[in-house]
């Protein structure tokens, strides 16, 4: 995998375009990649409820738990489900809102400075080897192309919301995501 001569599309994945947004502060780039964990309705996998979310066309009335997320504007760079798919959402140039309430290293609103990357599962299922392999050609390429992101700087939801978010969840496999981006940890 890698991005287009912008940077701004990873190539060979499909692209939808979330109005959910904006542009990071001047002058900041992305420096951290947050690894996400998310399954609409909650523990059910498939159904394109995801991109719905994303693309603020969920509607409340398909299940009792999209009443509760009616209204939620949110979104991630990218997403990768169980069988490996991968979307595109937002560019990384551009700020998704992912991240919410968080913290890194003392700096607060991560959304400012980070990339997104959801993957279609929950705290309690293992994650599918190749959403691992496309997770780490997803980093991959992000740490080719935005030479401003450490190696080390892959973290999940629960490390810059401690306490409000508990994804990727338990069993989300680090050492295999590091052995595949090639890093010692």
């Amino acid at each position: 995998m890698w991005f287009d001569e912008s940077g701004d599309y990873l190539q060979g994945v499909e692209v939808c375009l979330s109005p959910n947004c904006d542009d990071r502060p001047d002058g900041v780039q992305p420096n951290l990649i947050v690894v996400h964990g998310i399954s609409l309705p909650p523990n059910q996998f498939g159904g394109g409820y995801v991109h719905q979310l994303f693309l603020n066309q969920l509607d409340p009335d398909e299940d009792p738990y999209f009443k509760k997320i009616e209204g939620l504007r949110v979104s991630a760079h990218f997403f990768v489900q169980r069988g490996g798919e991968v979307t595109q959402f937002v560019s990384p140039k551009k700020r998704a809102w992912h991240a919410g309430i968080s913290s890194y290293q003392g700096q607060e609103r991560c959304n400012d400075f980070s990339i997104g990357i959801e993957l279609e599962g929950t705290d309690d299922t293992p994650y599918t080897a190749i959403q691992y392999q496309q997770l780490a050609q997803i980093i991959l390429a992000l740490q080719k192309s935005y030479p401003n992101i450490p190696k080390a700087a892959v973290v999940g939801h629960s490390d810059i919301a401690p306490g409000r978010k508990t994804d990727p969840g338990r069993y989300f496999n680090w050492p295999a995501l590091w052995r595949l981006i090639n890093l010692t940890n």
